[in-house]
């Protein structure tokens, strides 16, 4: 029997990542997810230039996430800056999210590429790029996927 408490995370620590399987429905918000896994501080400008949504720690954090959740039937959003980056959005697809929330401003933006994007394609490009150990490799497999 389905719970009558309808349960929602807002997912901007690491630590929630263990509760997937106890709520509803998951929202990711990356900029405070970014900062909190990293230890950086992006208002502090000494480490500022650190912080980093490519880093391999984030992209199989999302990853995991999101697979987990979808194994579960959990609807998952993204909201953040990676959401409102067109630049982020095909890595996003790629990663499974369908839901986005951005300020309404970058709408137009990210519709324009996930409607470009083939997001079949993008998806069998994923492992590639979470399998990159070197930041070399890494960034060849991101080219290839955000190409």
């Amino acid at each position: 029997m389905q719970s009558p408490i309808c349960m929602t995370r807002f997912i901007q620590q690491f630590s929630i990542y263990f509760s997937i399987l106890l709520i509803n429905f998951l929202s990711i918000g990356t900029n405070d997810l970014i900062q909190y896994t990293l230890a950086i501080d992006r208002a502090d400008h000494a480490v500022a230039h650190l912080y980093d949504p490519f880093h391999p720690a984030i992209l199989n954090l999302l990853f995991n996430i999101i697979d987990q959740a979808k194994r579960a039937n959990i609807p998952v959003a993204v909201c953040g800056e990676m959401a409102g980056d067109p630049s982020m959005t095909k890595l996003l697809l790629g990663l499974g999210l369908t839901d986005f929330s951005m300020h309404f401003s970058q709408l137009l933006l990210v519709k324009r590429e996930i409607l470009k994007a083939d997001v079949g394609q993008l998806r069998t490009r994923i492992p590639a790029v979470l399998q990159a150990i070197e930041p070399e490799e890494q960034a060849q497999a991101l080219e290839k996927l955000l190409a």
